[in-house]
Order: C-alpha cells, then sequence, then structure tokens
C-alpha cells in the first residue's frame, strides 16, 4: 500500500525528483512546523527521511512524521547503522536538513558532539561532505549569543549552509518553508549561474498626474518573481527592483520604485556591475505633465502625455548581459517588433509575448537573441523562466 505521501509526491515540481532529503529535526517549538515543510519537499519531487532527537520527540511525536514521510523516524541509532546509511560517503542520501536547529544543536555540531541521533547524522555528512542546510530557532537572545554566533560562524565556514531566520517578537523564529525549499533547491541544483549577479526588474510604473492621482500599465508581476527564483536556484546573487504590488523573496536584495524617474535614479545610482540584468517590468512609454496639489473633480480633464525616456538603454550601464522584453497585443508581429526594439536599444537577448499573459500563470513567449536566433517557449511562468535562463546561459 502506498504511503500518504505518494499521492503529493512531484504535484508543483520535479525539482528534488530522485533526491533524498534527511530531515533532521531539534527541540525547538518550531518542530511543529516540520511536518508542512517535509510535505512541500515532497511536493517538489523529494523522498524525506526523518531523524529526530530526543527532545523534539517531547514536542511532536515520530508518528506524526512518519504520516508526512512515509517513512518511519530515526530517533535512535540501531545496528542498521542508519547514519552511515544515508550521510556516509557513498550513502542514500543527497542533502542534510536540519530544522529547526537549536542553539544546543549548533555549538555540538561546531564541537564535533554527536550525542543525539541529529548530531550524529551531521558528524557523518561533515565527514563524508555531504550538503548540509541548517535553519535555526530560538529565542533571538541565545541566537545572539556570542558563543553561539562563533558556532554558526565556525560551521559556516566548513560548508555549511544557513536559512537565516525571522527576527520577530524577541525570538529568532525559523525561515518559512517556502524559503527553507528554495535554499534546499538552490544547494541540490545545477549552480550554473553560481557566483553571477542577476538583476531583475520587475512590476508596473506609476507616473503621476498630481499629487494623488496616477497613470500606470497592467502588470502582476509575476514573471519578475519567476526569473528572480530561477536565478536564485541556479545559484545566482540575486536582487530585484519592484512596484509596490510586488512582494520580493527574503533570498533576494529588494529595492522599490513608482515611477520611470525611479527606476533612472536606481541605475544612475548603482555601483555594482551586474552579469545579467533582465527587465520586465512595465515602464510607462509616456509621462503626464504633473499639476502641483489635486486636480478638482467633476469637470473634464486634458491630459498632455511625453514620451519616456528608454530605460533599456541605460541598463547597460549596470549589466554586462541586458535582457530585455517586448509585450504586443497579438503573435502576428510580436518577433518582428521585439527584434527591431532589441536593436534599437542596444541590449543583448529579449523576449517577446503577447498581453494575454498579462496576469496568467502560464504563457508563450519568443526569446530573440542579437543574432537573430530564437527560441520559441511556452509553459508556466517559473518553466518560461527556466528556460530564459537556459538559452542566455
Amino acid at each position: 500500500m502506498k504511503a500518504p505521501s505518494d499521492a503529493i509526491r512531484g504535484v508543483k515540481s520535479k525539482k528534488l525528483e530522485g533526491k533524498t532529503i534527511v530531515l533532521g529535526v531539534t527541540g525547538s517549538i518550531a518542530a511543529v512546523e516540520t511536518i508542512k515543510l517535509a510535505r512541500e519537499l515532497i511536493r517538489h519531487g523529494a523522498k524525506v527521511v526523518p531523524v529526530m532527537s530526543r527532545n523534539a520527540c517531547s514536542i511532536i511525536h515520530p508518528n506524526a512524521l512518519e504520516f508526512a514521510t512515509g517513512e518511519k523516524p530515526v530517533v535512535e541509532l540501531s545496528g542498521k547503522a542508519e547514519h552511515v546509511l544515508y550521510c556516509g560517503v557513498g550513502g542514500k542520501a543527497d542533502l542534510l536538513l536540519i530544522a529547526p536547529c537549536t542553539a544546543n544543536t549548533i555549538s555540538k555540531i561546531a564541537l564535533g558532539i554527536d550525542d543525539t541521533a541529529v548530531t550524529t547524522f551531521a558528524t557523518t555528512a561533515i565527514g563524508s561532505k555531504m550538503p548540509i542546510v541548517i535553519v535555526p530557532a530560538m529565542h533571538y537572545s541565545m541566537y545572539e549569543n556570542k558563543f553561539v554566533m562563533e558556532n554558526v560562524e565556525k560551521c559556516r565556514k566548513n560548508g555549511i549552509v544557513f536559512v537565516e531566520p525571522k527576527m520577530e517578537e524577541g525570538k529568532a523564529k525559523i525561515a518559512e518553508n517556502e524559503e527553507i525549499v528554495e535554499m534546499v533547491i538552490r544547494t541540490l541544483g545545477k549552480k550554473d549561474f553560481e557566483g553571477k549577479k542577476v538583476l531583475v526588474v520587475g512590476g508596473g510604473t506609476s507616473e503621476f498626474i498630481d499629487d494623488v492621482r496616477i497613470i500606470t500599465n497592467l502588470s502582476s508581476g509575476k514573471m519578475a518573481l519567476a526569473l528572480s527564483k530561477a536565478a536564485y536556484e541556479r545559484g545566482a546573487d540575486v536582487e530585484i527592483w519592484h512596484s509596490h504590488n510586488v512582494v520580493p523573496p527574503a533570498y533576494a536584495k529588494a529595492r522599490k520604485f513608482v515611477t520611470s524617474r525611479d527606476i533612472i535614479n536606481l541605475i544612475e545610482n548603482e555601483s555594482t556591475k551586474f552579469d545579467y540584468v533582465i527587465n520586465c517590468a512595465a515602464i510607462s512609454d509616456f509621462i503626464p505633465e504633473k499639476k502641483e496639489g489635486k486636480i478638482s473633480s467633476g469637470k473634464p480633464l486634458n491630459l498632455h502625455l511625453l514620451p519616456a525616456e528608454r530605460i533599456n538603454p541605460m541598463l547597460k550601464k549596470i549589466g554586462r548581459v541586458v535582457v530585455g522584453f517586448k509585450l504586443e497585443s497579438d503573435e502576428k508581429h510580436a518577433m518582428e517588433k521585439a527584434l527591431d526594439r532589441m536593436r534599437k536599444d542596444g541590449i543583448d537577448f529579449i523576449v517577446a509575448n503577447t498581453t494575454d499573459t498579462i496576469g496568467n500563470e502560464s504563457m508563450k513567449a519568443w526569446i530573440i537573441g542579437s543574432e537573430g536566433n530564437a527560441a520559441e517557449v511556452k509553459g508556466t511562468k517559473e518553466e518560461v523562466a527556466e528556460k530564459i535562463f537556459d538559452f542566455i546561459s
């Protein structure tokens, strides 16, 4: 009979298909979150093997994690030598994820102490050079303890990856499941953009008519988020410049803009040279002549619109490779107009798409290179984002 976990395996993506994640759970109250975390890893295709400290078992019952993962949790090591079976050289696991991880466990790992099932798995994984991701959760004052921080740094220097906690209500709370899963995918990913700096510009600009009224372009920002995620999962250091309706991911440095002038100011004040700049923002082509104060209502209003400055050519100042987007109302002339726009702007790649994509989860697009080479892509915006990075790499 199949385990309940098999029903959800891979329903979100296949990014962790064929991967075995050992999930170490320690005695933090945040252990109650691990059921959802395990299920989310499985939704991306992973097999999850839970390992629990005795203190963790006093917070969450092993049966709960067995139900969540379809695997009986390891609480005590047996003659099967589970730590070697999964985390030894040539072991069955691909990664050890300790979430939540207490101050006690962090310090034990840093000092090579293994007196629980979780710390023994960690000692073995370090010896076999297996990737380890630690997700701390504890009271704020414990996390700020200088000896704990020294042990965190000691772990980092030995290649252990940390997902930073959320500092809320006097606590270093466990990170959101999405952020943890993204780090697991990034750690096990192909890393073809590792060490690269990627800037994504997304969302719609708002141009002021008066002090309270604006004109804007429709934009959900979903493509910008999909591109940021794809870059991060492939190892890049990601920055996103975004409009007010886009909630940036925790793993990306973020800056907000309102008007197209704000974007120009960001460009002019940017000292970083990015390896890739991808501009999928819905930037206004027209700027109203702004009236001071608030225009009285109830009367007809004529707007005088001026052409906006082109942003793409400016992005060449801060990006070695610049990718633009060109939106058209229909497919018939989309590629032709996109190619013309790419050449006029002097950028390296352009993605042509149509207004049907606005707000939708799926899309059809054409990726065009400077030599006129092109590829048609279809799928969810996350799938299209992956194909864009395949093309430009």
